[in-house]
């Protein structure tokens, strides 16, 4: 592929936040990372402060996507058609590597010293899990989700069945 058409764009939106974050750094980490794999927006369910003050955040992203701080849940207004995917560590939850994306999407990520309330969690249509042991961080999480995300709904060469990269084709 040429600098002009990589990386492969996926196809579809998507937008990722947190419920209740309580650490500034975070969301600065998480708003990098949705920014550098091509989010549509970012945002916050009841956070206590706003995304100026994720200083983490060194491509800036809140100057060119938006993000949205909702004080409450009664307040989350996403685009009609979006859908709402919790990431939960639930005995119910679907396992990351076996969800199909929808082309319309919002993640919304618990918070760091707990889990998604249980009416946020009653507004996803879907609830998936990082195979993990334990949580990890919200950050790294919501970066493994943005690329599963883009490695399913881009156009990436099929990894070949040895180790290593695709042929290089003349």
């Amino acid at each position: 592929m040429t600098a002009t058409n990589w990386p492969p764009t996926p196809r579809g939106y998507f937008a990722i936040g947190a419920e209740r974050m309580s650490k500034a750094l975070n969301l600065g980490n998480l708003m990098r990372s949705a920014h550098a794999f091509g989010a549509s927006f970012t945002f916050t369910v009841g956070a206590t402060y706003h995304a100026l003050e994720a200083r983490a955040d060194t491509s800036k992203g809140q100057w060119h996507l938006p993000h949205y701080n909702w004080r409450s849940l009664d307040e989350m207004a996403l685009p009609q058609g979006c859908v709402l995917v919790g990431v939960e560590l639930t005995d119910d939850a679907i396992d990351l590597p076996s969800f199909r994306h929808p082309l319309r999407a919002a993640y919304v990520l618990g918070p760091e010293m707990g889990s998604l309330s249980e009416p946020l969690l009653a507004r996803c249509q879907h609830v998936v899990r990082i195979p993990t042991r334990f949580c990890v961080n919200v950050a790294m999480a919501g970066a493994i989700v943005m690329y599963d995300r883009v490695k399913s709904l881009a156009h990436y060469a099929d990894r070949p069945m040895r180790p290593g990269g695709p042929p290089k084709i003349s």
